[in-house]
């Protein structure tokens, strides 16, 4: 995995892509395969061969299929047998405000026509979204539009009817409007990344006319970065947690040498002030659900005493971990990756030191890490490396942080105890395990794309296809919410079986790593077995496809009693139960189970 630092060196990616794509191809990771459209009104292949490369780095291995050049709207809206074929898994709509049509400047126009003509852009498009979400049910990333270097009715531009920045401005504002009622729509924000960028910059007229591409070749990066983000947010690929250094990071000074009262936090200096607002910052990420955790060479006591100042926006329960001792930091992230029961490439370090920020990227290259000069300049890379793209957000979602929080506790609890059961019998723990309800899809669809430790097949799924699965007879589903006496994990698991006559097939059996070693999977295969007992199935069949990161559950069917039926040189694995004679496994959790009906 490659740390990409921010700003990037634009031009150094754009002559070495070639190299890092193969570099990454060649680093023996397994990654999950996608098919991408992109449907372009401009040259895109630059586009394309970045995506790629950033695609790689997030674990994802594309294949493209590129419209011809501006066919984007005829393919979508009429049909193309080549793309119908492709069959994409995710559609990329790459067009910019060189694809606005119904803009026009006679200032005789009323404002009504003038209105109309807004309207008529918005509808031309929403034609292409609707007809390509019907035909192929996948998620659809669409760039909004960049103003222009230049405008001809001065500021108000931005306001006058007749004004383009206008058009585009109510144009983005429109789209806006639209993905925030339609799920699985996404907008890629190169009003943003221009305006970031630089829009003079960005506009570069000579390359529009001789090779009709829309931007800047050297801001190329910038896009296919931020679109390769929202997808390996669609696929559950974000960072989930942010691990903090203290000193000259959280306040300024050396708590160590200058004492609670010398450090610099607050609205008394402009210092203070600074790491006040980056403080209130990344609080504002732990509202999102990031899980915040502490890492620095310090006594426990002065990194206590330095977060209960009494200026501090951030204290120590909003970190659900904290390693305040003078062992190794990529050590230190490692035991909090234990504690919380994730994986460290999880993890984003932030850290004033970059000689620190090195060992641990050395040491845990699938670490983020980000150095930085001032704490401007952190919030900064953090927000544009978007390791936290946003593309569905649930109730579970923003309480993530406290249900990590609560297992840090647990796993303090399980010391306490000589006996493993007595430990689980201790956390007094509840599940109810039902068939989907219309409430909890776009949780379960989310779970679907993010769990990988535990999950025997990694099948993914769209709004659309669990839609699609909720509704269907040929399935058995359920899912499962876990709760005990710290806290409500919310939904953790999830089962799609397919039935064939007396069979059931089961495509889809994962959990969260947050309740890994609770029981959960037995208590999940006992309903399993009632539901198939009560639809006359007599056979379950299970599937076991390895990847990086499954492999603790590569003898999950062994464990519950199934008969292997073949075994791969890959590792993959098929499985048989016959469940006449099946007994329960669960005794360490009370299970509320329902009637396995869909209402509401």
């Amino acid at each position: 995995m490659y740390n990409f630092d921010f700003p990037f060196d634009n031009q150094s990616i754009l002559r070495n892509r070639k190299k890092i794509v193969k570099s990454l191809l060649n680093d023996g990771s397994l990654r999950l395969k996608t098919k991408i459209a992109v449907l372009a009104g401009s040259t895109a292949n630059d586009i394309i061969s970045s995506l790629e490369l950033f695609l790689l780095n997030f674990g994802i291995e594309p294949q493209f299929y590129l419209s011809d050049y501006n066919k984007f709207w005829e393919d979508g809206v009429f049909g193309n047998a080549e793309l119908d074929a492709f069959s994409p898994d995710i559609i990329y709509i790459f067009t910019t405000s060189r694809n606005i049509n119904f803009f026009s400047q006679p200032f005789s126009i009323s404002a009504d026509t003038a209105n109309k003509k807004i309207s008529e852009e918005f509808e031309r498009f929403k034609l292409l979204w609707i007809k390509l979400s019907e035909k192929f049910k996948c998620p659809i990333i669409q760039n909004n539009f960049e103003l222009l270097p230049y405008r001809q009715l001065g500021n108000s531009d931005c306001w006058n009817i007749y004004g383009f920045s206008n058009f585009i401005t109510t144009l983005n504002f429109k789209m806006s409007d639209y993905a925030r009622n339609n799920n699985g729509f996404f907008i890629n924000d190169i009003n943003y990344l221009s305006a970031c960028y630089g829009i003079e910059k960005w506009h570069d007229n000579e390359v529009w006319c001789m090779y009709k591409c829309a931007m800047s070749i050297n801001a190329v990066p910038e896009v296919s970065y931020s679109v390769a983000c929202i997808i390996k947010s669609i696929y559950g690929k974000n960072k989930k947690v942010i691990a903090l250094d203290l000193d000259n990071t959280l306040w300024d000074g050396v708590i160590g040498d200058e004492g609670v009262d010398g450090i610099e936090i607050g609205n008394e200096t402009a210092v203070g002030q600074s790491f006040s607002e980056f403080q209130k910052f990344i609080k504002a990420y732990s509202k999102l659900g990031i899980i915040l955790t502490v890492c620095s060479k310090n006594d426990m006591d002065n990194a206590i005493s330095g977060l209960n100042h009494p200026d501090s926006i951030l204290s120590p329960s909003d970190f659900a971990s904290i390693k305040a001792n003078w062992d190794s930091k990529d050590k230190n992230i490692e035991a909090s990756a234990s504690e919380l029961s994730l994986l460290t490439d999880s993890f984003v370090f932030v850290d004033d030191n970059p000689a620190e920020c090195s060992i641990v990227t050395s040491q845990l290259p699938e670490v983020s890490a980000i150095s930085f000069e001032s704490v401007y300049d952190a919030m900064y890379k953090l927000s544009r490396l978007d390791f936290f793209e946003i593309t569905s957000i649930s109730s579970d979602d923003m309480k993530r942080a406290e249900m990590y929080t609560a297992n840090a506790k647990r796993s303090a609890q399980q010391k306490q105890f000589a006996s493993y059961d007595d430990y689980l019998k201790s956390l007094d723990m509840t599940a109810i395990i039902e068939d989907f309800k219309p409430v909890y899809l776009k949780r379960i669809t989310q779970l679907t794309n993010k769990s990988n430790q535990f999950n025997l097949t990694t099948k993914r799924y769209t709004d659309s296809e669990m839609l699609s699965v909720f509704q269907s007879n040929d399935f058995v589903r359920l899912y499962g919410r876990l709760e005990d006496k710290f806290g409500d994990n919310g939904i953790v698991s999830v089962i799609i079986g397919r039935k064939f006559n007396n069979i059931l097939d089961i495509e889809l059996w994962l959990m969260s790593c947050r309740v890994l070693k609770r029981n959960m999977e037995f208590a999940m295969l006992d309903c399993l077995v009632k539901k198939c007992l009560d639809l006359n199935i007599s056979e379950i069949h299970g599937h076991y496809l390895k990847t990086s990161k499954n492999s603790m559950v590569s003898e999950l069917f062994r464990d519950f009693g199934f008969t292997i039926t073949e075994l791969l040189p890959n590792g993959d694995s098929s499985w048989k139960l016959m469940i006449s004679d099946y007994k329960q496994k669960n005794y360490s959790i009370n299970v509320k189970e329902s009637e396995f009906t869909k209402n509401e």
